[in-house]
């Protein structure tokens, strides 16, 4: 794969002759057509392309959040893109070919202030969950003023529900309304605290699932 910054009508996307144009990471790249073959795909290719297009289907609703609040970018790789790796190498497992998340290791946001301590998670009447947890807010790198930030997922439904708040690390507990279409319907819940301000964040916390009643 090359990289080009200028050409004699800039850059394109597509297929032209035995050469791809496209945007890769913010640049023009320039790379050679793949060739058709009849072999097949090796066991672990097969593995390794169910595990992607899981991973991808997963984290593409999710991308709002983890752009902002997954580790920090390295060299030419984004926090999208190094999202995506640490769930293809941890959060994902292949069943009969096909890719299937394991959500105790799915992360929403990695980063270096304190996650959150000792949560517990009860679905209540109105679609409601009650969250609660200790407020660590006098640790090192931890603010009281830390915003929570909670993922919920229906996985037979593939709806997400993203909750953003008003909610701090100090107030050691909130409560979450889904819509009223959730009722029923299992979840899987992780939160985190973020500091919107300089884009930092914990690392996730797996909260379990719930019932919505």
């Amino acid at each position: 794969m090359a990289t080009y910054y200028k050409g004699i009508l800039g850059g394109f996307s597509g297929k032209v002759g035995p050469v791809v144009g496209a945007r890769w990471r913010g640049k023009d790249v320039m790379r050679s057509a793949p060739t058709p073959t009849d072999k097949p795909a090796t066991e672990s290719q097969i593995e390794q392309r169910a595990k992607f297009k899981c991973v991808a289907q997963f984290l593409m609703p999710l991308r709002a959040v983890i752009s902002l609040y997954f580790g920090e970018p390295y060299q030419d790789k984004s926090r999208y893109n190094l999202a995506t790796s640490y769930h293809i190498t941890e959060a994902v497992n292949v069943v009969d070919n096909e890719g299937v998340m394991n959500y105790t290791k799915v992360l929403i946001s990695k980063g270096d202030i304190p996650g959150m301590q000792g949560p517990t998670l009860t679905a209540a009447a109105n679609q409601e969950l009650q969250l609660t947890w200790i407020d660590n807010s006098n640790q090192p790198m931890a603010a009281g003023t830390d915003d929570l930030l909670v993922v919920c997922y229906a996985p037979a439904q593939n709806w997400y529900e993203i909750f953003t708040p008003t909610d701090n690390r100090e107030d050691a507990g909130a409560t979450l309304t889904l819509p009223t279409y959730f009722q029923g319907i299992e979840v899987e819940v992780w939160g985190t605290f973020v500091n919107a301000a300089v884009s930092t964040a914990a690392t996730s916390t797996y909260l379990g699932t719930a019932t919505v009643l």
